[in-house]
């Protein structure tokens, strides 16, 4: 357990706080026979470790850094603060409820403005994605960056169908038909923090998705940008835009942007 934050950094503390919840989330990843579970309508669901999950990193990190206030998926935003914590306990519920392996925990530090730290961790897979702002990214404890490939046709690209699951008209369906035709290949993990980060670690070229929320994306976008990633919405203009986000390597992204 954590004591206090008087001998460590604030990056420290969180990296200790998402590998401490990564063990509490696998603990019920390992039950699957005895996961209890809500829904929060027809097609999104809920579990009891999404919930214990975040009431425990909201307590390490509020006890930690009580200046801070806690924006997590299950317990809300909060008002009128403009310093907090932004927290997905489990980003790809569904993954972690089938027993699949593409789920993560992410946390990330807003100020003002600014995404300042961003963490994210794959239990699972047991790799931990960490950057603080301006000073780079890594993947267990070692730098990573974005790929090279700058032609289209070579591209592996990733996405996700959150637009779907609330029924939206204007979904992603055509999209990622346009965009399939002009790539290499197409992957649908199912966690977008844990897609953007490897969009960061130059496993994917680019990633897109409509309809989610900040707590989906601040910490893997941070660790994108910081890797050398082009951060957007979906005409080009740079910046956090969760509701239609676009990180690629950079070198691809005026095609991607032509096919949004």
């Amino acid at each position: 357990m954590i004591l206090d934050n008087k001998t460590r950094s604030l990056g420290d503390a969180v990296r200790l706080v998402i590998l401490q919840a990564g063990a509490l989330a696998k603990d019920y990843f390992q039950n699957q026979a005895n996961l209890a579970v809500s829904l929060k309508n027809p097609k999104d669901l809920v579990t009891e470790a999404d919930i214990r999950v975040e009431n425990f990193i909201r307590d390490q990190l509020t006890s930690l850094y009580p200046q801070y206030g806690f924006w997590g998926e299950e317990s809300g935003k909060p008002d009128n603060l403009d310093q907090f914590w932004v927290v997905d306990p489990i980003d790809g519920t569904h993954s972690f409820y089938r027993g699949q392996y593409f789920w993560s925990i992410s946390i990330a530090l807003q100020i003002g403005s600014d995404i300042t730290v961003g963490a994210v961790y794959a239990p699972a897979l047991d790799d931990l994605y960490f950057s603080e702002k301006d000073g780079g990214s890594t993947k267990n404890g070692k730098p990573i960056r974005v790929s090279q490939t700058n032609n289209l046709a070579e591209a592996m690209v990733c996405t996700g169908f959150a637009c779907l699951r609330s029924n939206l008209k204007n979904n992603n369906l055509e999209r990622f038909s346009r965009i399939a035709l002009k790539t290499r290949d197409q992957r649908r993990y199912g966690s977008a923090a844990l897609d953007l980060c490897m969009v960061a670690d130059g496993q994917l070229d680019a990633f897109w998705e409509q309809n989610l929320n900040l707590y989906d994306v601040a910490a893997g976008a941070l660790i994108a940008k910081e890797a050398g990633a082009s951060v957007s919405d979906f005409s080009g203009r740079e910046g956090m835009f969760p509701e239609n986000i676009l990180v690629t390597n950079g070198r691809i992204k005026d095609r991607m942007v032509e096919l949004m």
